[in-house]
């Protein structure tokens, strides 16, 4: 017997109505022990913008996780789980003076910045902190590619750097970001090679930065499995060695899809399987989640969620997967080819797998009167 949406979940546990983003906290803590391991003596910060899941936030505050905050939100977050403010780094490099000026009352005191404007706001409302200077960086590679938004040229980072240091401020180091999940590893070593080459000429100007933050993009398994986290551990420290050599500053990196999406699981329901013509063999499956509901990053099929139902050892046919509402945008895959079960019905579950990050943090508040999506910890 096949079990509907709500039978389903009630077996498994009561998860209740879907659709509902179930998370594993210990599959996450194991990602985070994984890629410790991998970056050994690594500042490893959690972008919590991935998942802010309170209970996740606290299983990595005591397994000695630090965090990049990008809200006055996060950070209270952050410091309820449990973490200290010096763990705090607020890497979002677009900030109100009054969300620099509370974090600095919390306790933070690493920021980033990526102009002459945020710099001043950090000077005014964040004296003597620590700064890190954000490197404009290729995304080629990247599933998720990051544009022109977040950066600066070289050479402007050495005069906001220089900048910093006249105003009081650390100039604590230079970052970049090579784009979510980035699935060439040799991909950071431009940038690397780059700060190296930015770091020499503020040393020889008499500063002396001490943090390189190579930033997030550490892919994992989705429809297409990913490399192991050691490839890019290994990539990363080979152009650490090769371009900056002993005199190295400490390794930052900020992953937040690796620790927390193979943690989630999407619960979603069938609500209506349709053909659009008598010759279409591709069957429309109509979830009830779709783009608006969390899954955002299939936009352009950028990220490719792997599937399952209690159907799966039947015979599988070509279907296009698109979201409950009116918006004829809200199609999740019609490009890429997927396949479910052909006796599928409306009222079967089918879990979304890999959902642990940028899933809930991205659903609409209530677009066509659906609810955010609800999340629930085992």
């Amino acid at each position: 017997m096949t079990l509907t949406a709500d039978e389903e979940v009630t077996a498994s546990g009561a998860l209740g109505r879907t659709p509902c983003l179930v998370i594993d906290v210990e599959v996450a803590g194991e990602q985070y022990r994984r890629i410790a391991a991998a970056f050994a003596g690594a500042q490893i910060h959690y972008a919590v913008k991935a998942n802010p899941e309170p209970a996740l936030l606290r299983a990595l505050v005591e397994a000695g996780c630090r965090f990049d905050v990008a809200s006055r939100a996060e950070i209270d977050l952050c410091l309820a789980a449990g973490a200290s403010p010096a763990a705090l780094s607020y890497g979002h490099p677009i900030k109100k003076p009054g969300d620099i000026a509370y974090a600095y009352a919390r306790g933070v005191r690493l920021f980033a910045f990526d102009s002459e404007g945020e710099l001043g706001k950090i000077v005014a409302h964040a004296p003597g902190s620590g700064v890190i200077c954000r490197l404009l960086a290729s995304s080629q590679g990247a599933r998720w590619p990051l544009s022109r938004k977040f950066g600066c040229t070289p050479d402007m980072a050495i005069d906001l750097m220089k900048s910093a240091a006249r105003q009081g401020l650390d100039p604590a180091g230079l970052a970049f970001h090579v784009g979510s999940q980035q699935l060439d590893p040799g991909r950071w070593e431009p940038s690397v090679a780059l700060a190296a080459d930015i770091f020499r000429t503020l040393e020889q100007s008499g500063h002396r930065p001490r943090i390189l933050n190579a930033g997030g993009g550490f892919p994992v398994d989705y429809r297409v499995s990913a490399l192991p986290i050691t490839a890019y551990a290994a990539a990363i420290e080979a152009a650490m060695s090769r371009h900056f050599g002993r005199d190295r500053p400490a390794l930052m990196i900020e992953p937040g899809r690796y620790i927390a999406a193979p943690a989630g699981v999407l619960h979603a329901e069938v609500v209506l399987i349709a053909r659009k013509s008598y010759e279409d063999e591709s069957r429309w499956v109509y979830l009830d989640v779709g783009r608006f509901g969390g899954l955002a990053e299939t936009e352009d099929e950028a990220i490719q969620y792997a599937l399952a139902t209690t159907r799966d050892d039947g015979p599988m046919g070509p279907v296009i997967l698109a979201g409950p509402t009116c918006d004829s945008v809200d199609i999740m895959y019609q490009h890429a080819h997927y396949e479910l079960p052909l006796s599928l019905k409306a009222g079967d579950v089918v879990r979304i797998l890999g959902t642990g990050a940028y899933t809930a943090t991205y659903a609409s508040v209530g677009f066509n009167g659906f609810p955010p999506l609800r999340t629930q910890i085992t």
